[in-house]
C-alpha cells in the first residue's frame, strides 16, 4: 500500500473525505484492488458505495443473467430490457458504476466459480486486505433479516483515544473456526438469528442444496432439525423462535430496504480494513428489519464468555 501519492485530481475530487479521514487513509483506498463474486441486491448497494469512496479498482464476477428477482433487489439494473438483454449481470452492473466514479476502473472477470480459475483471479488482488465472508459474497440475506461475518485475520489499526492515535491489534477467527464455538457456552443475549442462520445452513447442506434454496415446504423438516441441534447444544429451543424459522425459508428474495442497510455497513467495514482507520467489526453482524436493530456478535473461541 506504499507508493505513489494522491494525484491533484484525486485529491480534489476526494477533498471532503480527506477531511473525515486523512490523506493517507483515502491513498490507501485508491490503491486498493476488490474483486466481488455474485452481483446481489446486497452486494450492488456494497459496490456503489466504495466506488464513491474512490478505490482504485473494481473487478466484478457474475456470469447470470437478469431475472425478476435480481430485478426486483438490484438497481444498478438497467429498467429497459433493451439494454440488458444478451448482458450478465456483471456486466450491466460494471456500466452503471462506471458512471458513479470515473476515475474507479471498474471491470468485468469471467467466472471464477472452478478453485483454479478463482485462485488465478485472486493472485491479481490485494489478499492480506480482503474481507472474507461466507458464502462466497459478503453478506446473507433472506428476506428482512441479513446477516456480515468479517474475517480480517491478523488486523491491525489505529484510533483516536482522547487527544492521541494509538495503535491497535485484533485477532479474527475464520467462520469456520466461530460457527464450530459450542452453542451452549454462548452468552444468551447473542442473537436468535445467529442460532436460526445455522439450522438452515446445516439443512441446506444435508440436502445439498445452495443457499437459499429452501421453501415453506421444508418447514417440518428444518423445525425436526431444529430440535437436533438444540439437544446436541444443550440449547434451549425457545433460543430459535419457529416463527422466526418460518420467515426464513418462507421468503428468501432480498428486501431492497434491507440490501441498502447492509451494503453500507458492508462498505464501511471495507473502507476500515483497507485505510487500518477506526475500530473494526468483530465479527458477526445481524440486522432484522422487523424490530429495527442491528447488532454486533463476536463469535470466536478467543471471545471469552
Amino acid at each position: 500500500m506504499d507508493g505513489e501519492e494522491l494525484t491533484e485530481q484525486e485529491t480534489a475530487l476526494y477533498d471532503r473525505q480527506i477531511r473525515v479521514w486523512g490523506a493517507d487513509a483515502q491513498r490507501r483506498l485508491s490503491k486498493a484492488h476488490i474483486l466481488v463474486c455474485g452481483m446481489k441486491g446486497t452486494i450492488a448497494e456494497f459496490c456503489k458505495n466504495i466506488v464513491l469512496a474512490g478505490i482504485g479498482s473494481l473487478t466484478l464476477v457474475d456470469d447470470r443473467v437478469v431475472t425478476e428477482e435480481a430485478l426486483s433487489a438490484n438497481f444498478l439494473i438497467p429498467l429497459d430490457e433493451n439494454v440488458y438483454a444478451g448482458k450478465t449481470l456483471a456486466e450491466l452492473c460494471c456500466d452503471s458504476l462506471k458512471d458513479f466514479n470515473p476515475m474507479v476502473r471498474v471491470s468485468v472477470e469471467k467466472d471464477c466459480s472452478s478453485q483454479v480459475t478463482y485462485q488465478a483471479s485472486v493472485e491479481n488482488f490485494i489478499v492480506s486486505l480482503m474481507l472474507l465472508w461466507y458464502p462466497a459474497v459478503p453478506s446473507l440475506l433472506r428476506d428482512s433479516c441479513g446477516e456480515i461475518f468479517v474475517d480480517l485475520q491478523l488486523h491491525t489499526y489505529s484510533k483516536k483515544k482522547l487527544e492521541e492515535t494509538i495503535e491497535c491489534q485484533l485477532q479474527y477467527s475464520s467462520f469456520e473456526e466461530a460457527i464450530s464455538v459450542p452453542w451452549k457456552i454462548l452468552p444468551r443475549k447473542v442473537s436468535k438469528l445467529y442460532f436460526a442462520l445455522r439450522v438452515i445452513e446445516r439443512f441446506e447442506e444435508a440436502e445439498g442444496r445452495n443457499p437459499g434454496e429452501v421453501s415453506i415446504a421444508d418447514l417440518p423438516s428444518v423445525l425436526k432439525l431444529k430440535k437436533e441441534l438444540c439437544d446436541e447444544h444443550s440449547l434451549n429451543e425457545s433460543h430459535i423462535p419457529d416463527a422466526l424459522l418460518e420467515r426464513l425459508v418462507s421468503s428468501t428474495r432480498e428486501f431492497p430496504p434491507v440490501c441498502a442497510i447492509l451494503g453500507g455497513i458492508l462498505g464501511q467495514e471495507v473502507i476500515k480494513g483497507i485505510s487500518g482507520k477506526g475500530d473494526p467489526l468483530k465479527n458477526f453482524f445481524f440486522f432484522d428489519a422487523m424490530d429495527g436493530k442491528g447488532l454486533i456478535e463476536d463469535i470466536s473461541n478467543s471471545a471469552g464468555s
